[in-house]
Parts: structure tokens; sequence; C-alpha cells
């Protein structure tokens, strides 16, 4: 197939850079949640992957948050469907951002398990999806979470479950264990 073929497509995708927004979340000393919801509220730019995946951040809350997004042609995958990655990105965002909706300035997380259970394929035109993530636990070095993944049918699509590492800055080098 060439460029020159009515059956090519093209997406452009445009981002802003990630280190300024958390530079200045930083500079502000935001809290978590108060970075979220600048990001929501359009004071701060959305990270690139959401820019990239098409992802909106709808909602922010303590311990949840509803991330949307509308899966396209753009999501398939070589069996014509939408790759599974896009709902795992979905799951995985939606699980931290929720983690990090109780995190205290200067504390941050990292994701160091995603459990997935696919339970339907996303096609392109069935409408817009949420992943929606709810905090089980925030501890003080370890964050348990979960995802649901709804289609505009109300069916559920996927379900993830996360173990998140909260990385705080007091914390002595090398006392990163479970706990």
């Amino acid at each position: 197939m060439t460029d020159t073929q009515p059956d090519r497509r093209e997406r452009i995708v445009h981002w802003d850079d990630p280190f300024a927004a958390l530079n200045e979340a930083a500079r502000r000393g935001m809290s978590g949640i108060e970075f979220l919801r600048a990001i929501r509220a359009g004071e701060l730019p959305p990270p690139p992957i959401a820019e990239l995946m098409g992802m909106t951040l709808e909602t922010v809350e303590e311990g949840r948050v509803v991330f949307t997004v509308e899966p396209a042609e753009y999501h398939y995958n070589p069996i014509g469907v939408v790759h599974g990655g896009l709902a795992a990105t979905l799951l995985d965002s939606a699980i931290g951002c929720a983690v990090q909706t109780l995190a205290p300035a200067g504390v941050a997380y990292t994701t160091i398990e995603l459990k997935i259970n696919y339970v339907r394929p996303l096609r392109s035109g069935m409408g817009v999806v949420a992943g929606e993530g709810t905090v089980l636990h925030f501890g003080r070095q370890i964050a348990l979470a979960e995802a649901r993944l709804t289609g505009p049918d109300g069916k559920l699509y996927a379900h993830a479950t996360s173990t998140c590492l909260i990385m705080r800055p007091d914390a002595p080098s090398g006392s990163q264990r479970g706990g």
C-alpha cells in the first residue's frame, strides 16, 4: 500500500512537554488530586499518552477517577478488533490516577503489578467506553486498586487489579518493601 492509495489513513498527534506540567505542579506544591484536577480543568496539559491514545480524564475524586476513550480504527490490531493495549492503558491510567488522588504533595507512585481480565472485545463505532479506577487500600508503601472498563451499553468489557508502590521522599534508600 502506498501513501497515494485511497485506503491510506493518517493521524497526527500533538502534545505538550510533560515535564513542564510536572515542574509546575512541584513549584505549586500540588497534591496528587490537585494535580489531576488541574489537568481536568485544562490548567495543566494532559500527559502525552492521553493525547496519543485519545483518552480524556472525566472525573477526579478522592480515591476514584474515570477516564474515557472512543475506540477507533487506529486502535485496531491485526485480528480486526481494538488492541487489548488500549484497555490495559485505560485501566492502568485509571488505577494509577486513583492512587495519585490520595498522594500528598511530593509523594509519587508507580505500578508494580497489573492483572487484567478481558471480557469482550472493543470495536470502532461502539461509542465511548469508561475506565473507572478506585483505591482499595492506600498504605505507607503499597496501594491496591481496581478498575472496570464499561461500554456505553453498561456491560463490562475488562477488569483490572493493581499493586502500586508508594514512593515517599522521607523513605530511606532501599526501604521500599511491601507493607
